[in-house]
């Protein structure tokens, strides 16, 4: 069976949703594939940083029933450091914490809402290639049986392994960062504070001058439980296949024991681990008909991992190209979509890039962590630059330092 739409988006997460339902608001048929049943899992950290609690409210999703995250308590080792987040125009200075398998499918059906079809349960098992252009996928129902969704564009949004990415031709960038999480919840004392932590001091110990960059973190979900994580993010120097990170995640666990009142030999959950694609790191982002957003691209933060933004940034921004391609301007008008991404977040990205290579060295990494949780106004500057949280207008410490890396960087390899 062959069934038409005009645009085809595969997979179901923040970037595939906010591409499938802009798409709907205007007029298209839209049809979403994820190949697994909502509620799914996600190793994800579950905290929405202010710059995610915007993105997400302009699509018109209200987030005040969510657990509110006021700032960030950066720890390492005995020294600790807390940080407001940043007011900055038109980002509310307010956090939120939610579990994703919550979030992903209100941000699914709030796309249904608009129109768009979802297909739960189905997954794209290989492209439809007419004439040398992608047209769609074959698709393999949840009873088994194999249908072909015809599309004249198609958004691929499968997450950081994204397989159908790979069936079309995209890889990742072997020398950019690239990482990966794990994390539980646990039922805790502190499940209903308004700050979640950092730790910065767990880095892992590597051959030679180079290690892995590695950072824990500790949600409240207000719910009972709190999410805690363990994440390294290595480059071409750093390899994180040599991390343990089961044994990371029980060390953490440890740590923060006490201060959260937790048990933590008795989590509530079975670890969930994912992948980390980060930086831009993933090529090539746009076909002649076909888009690649959100983790399928790489778009996470190379520093944190954190991208729930950036994710709804470039599915919206894939949306408004396809617009375009199913109006007056035809297929050209997917080559805007690469170029754009890059304005708003290339040199963010190489930045990044660069930091994780500096933070090889345990030196480097030790005197990030020991400025990150010290006095005066530092903390507050480097979380600013970490979340890429800039002043449009450009004035300030964080916007000053930012244009001076950007014009240094330029000297540098690309990492």
């Amino acid at each position: 069976m062959t069934v038409d739409v005009d645009v085809l988006v595969v997979g179901a997460g923040p970037a595939g949703s906010a591409a499938a339902r802009r798409l709907a608001e205007r007029g298209h048929r839209v049809a979403v594939v994820e190949r697994r049943p909502f509620p799914r899992p996600k190793a994800c950290g579950d905290s929405l940083t202010p710059a995610a609690v915007r993105a997400i409210t302009e699509l018109g999703i209200d987030l005040d029933d969510a657990h509110r995250i006021d700032g960030v308590a950066l720890t390492d080792g005995d020294r600790r450091r807390t940080i407001d987040w940043a007011s900055t125009p038109g980002a509310p200075a307010v956090g939120r914490a939610v579990r994703r398998e919550a979030l992903d499918e209100r941000l699914a059906r709030h796309a249904v809402a608009a129109g768009a079809e979802l297909l739960e349960g189905h997954e794209a098992i290989e492209p439809v290639v007419e004439r040398g252009l992608v047209r769609g996928a074959v698709v393999r129902t949840a009873l088994g049986q194999e249908v072909t969704l015809r599309s004249s564009y198609l958004v691929v949004a499968d997450g950081a392994n994204s397989t159908f990415g790979r069936a079309l031709g995209t890889s990742r960038a072997r020398t950019w960062p690239h990482g990966t999480a794990l994390r539980a919840y646990w039922e805790a004392d502190g499940h209903d504070t308004h700050r979640h932590e950092l730790g910065l001091g767990i880095g892992v110990g590597g051959q030679g001058r180079e290690s892995v960059p590695g950072f824990g973190w500790v949600v409240p979900l207000g719910d009972g439980t709190v999410n805690v994580g363990v994440s390294v993010i290595g480059s071409a120097v750093a390899d994180v296949r040599a991390v343990n990170t089961a044994r990371l995640l029980d060390s953490w666990a440890v740590q923060v024991a006490d201060r959260w009142g937790l048990d933590p030999h008795h989590p509530q959950s079975t670890p969930a681990a994912g992948r980390l694609a980060v930086g831009g790191s993933v090529e090539p982002k746009a076909g002649p008909t076909f888009l690649v957003i959100g983790d399928a691209a790489g778009t996470g933060s190379p520093l944190l991992g954190n991208g729930v933004d950036t994710a709804i940034t470039s599915g919206l921004l894939a949306a408004d190209v396809v617009h375009d391609a199913l109006g007056t301007e035809g297929p050209t008008a997917l080559a805007r979509y690469p170029r754009e991404l890059a304005t708003r977040h290339g040199d963010f990205w190489k930045l990044g890039r660069l930091a994780v290579r500096a933070m090889s060295r345990p030196a480097v990494a030790r005197r990030v962590a020991h400025l990150a949780t010290g006095r005066g106004t530092t903390p507050e500057v480097l979380m600013r630059l970490a979340l890429d949280e800039r002043r449009e207008d450009g004035r300030g410490a964080v916007e000053t330092l930012f244009r001076a890396g950007v014009a240094l960087s330029r000297f540098a390899p690309d990492a």
